[in-house]
């Protein structure tokens, strides 16, 4: 209830408290401060993936200003020599708005990932969008087919069979290719599981039917029993190193994820910035009021 009730308040509190907490998980308000992170990252053996926050747009002007700012942030960005890749959320482009005007500035997104010989992952979001993200993806790979992947979310009942689906796209040439996460967004349980110990046995299956099929896995935790069962599996499929990575939030569990990459296995740092942090930071108090406490924390011991 506490957790609860501090999540509920903190949206109506100053910005600068909320920042207090939030900028050690996201890189900052500029493309300077990604470049900033990222290029630090970088240094220390890790991959990133950039993600410019805004999500669940009103209107298409909307969609069309978040196309631009992509599009420019991937041409900064591969003059700056990053070693990262690119998140984006459909929401942001408009898939609940207009599905074909998504799929269109995504499209273009991707096209000018292409022209570097780069990627982008399409998130998964909340479950009005499941269906519609993976019939985006399905068309990016028809015509993209090794510059787009998928985020998949082992929580949702129905992922292991989404996944079973798209088999038809499939192919050892070119795999498929998915960032599995646990998921964060609220929903009911005849939609999810709701256990930490049953979605971590779902989670450890999705991840077990990607290896055993040759399909590429971004590999998107922080608990360490599906890190340890990640580590079992890539030893009993002899999965090799190019065909998987772990993939960590920006600021969170920092020695754990070093301690992979000493332990020989690539990672990915996801590294959002922007100027809707603000929103971004309240919207995942909402999905996840455990996160309450850690806040103030941060502003007691921290700030």
């Amino acid at each position: 209830m506490f957790n609860k009730l501090i999540a509920a308040l903190l949206p109506f509190m100053p910005k600068k408290l909320i920042w207090i907490f939030s900028k050690r998980y996201i890189s900052g308000v500029t493309v300077a401060d990604a470049i900033k992170a990222s290029k630090d990252l970088n240094a220390r053996g890790k991959m990133v993936t950039l993600d410019i926050l805004g999500e669940f747009i009103k209107t298409l002007e909307e969609a069309e200003k978040n196309r631009d700012e992509y599009l420019e942030l991937i041409d900064v960005i591969e003059k700056e020599g990053i070693n990262g890749n690119y998140s984006v959320k459909p929401s942001m482009f408009g898939l609940l708005l207009d599905e074909e005007v998504c799929f269109q500035h995504i499209k273009a997104i991707v096209a000018k990932a292409a022209s570097y010989n780069n990627f982008i992952r399409v998130d998964m979001e909340d479950s009005p969008c499941t269906t519609k993200t993976i019939n985006l993806y399905r068309r990016l790979k028809a015509e993209y087919p090794k510059n787009c992947g998928l985020v998949v979310q082992a929580y949702m009942r129905r992922t292991l069979q989404d996944i079973k689906d798209l088999m038809d796209i499939h192919s050892k040439e070119i795999p498929l290719n998915y960032r599995l996460c646990k998921g964060i967004y609220i929903e009911p349980v005849e939609i999810a599981y709701k256990k930490y110990e049953e979605v971590n046995q779902h989670y450890l299956e999705d991840l077990e039917y990607l290896f055993a099929n040759g399909i590429y896995a971004g590999i998107a935790t922080h608990d360490k029993p599906l890190i340890e069962g990640a580590y079992q599996l890539i030893e009993k499929y002899n999965v090799p190193k190019e065909m998987y990575e772990f993939q960590m939030l920006y600021g969170v569990t920092p020695e754990l994820r070093q301690s992979i990459v000493d332990a020989g296995h690539r990672l990915r740092v996801y590294v959002p910035y922007g100027k809707q942090w603000f929103g971004y930071s309240t919207r995942r108090l909402k999905e996840n009021p455990k996160i309450a406490s850690h806040i103030i924390k941060a502003l007691f011991v921290r700030g």
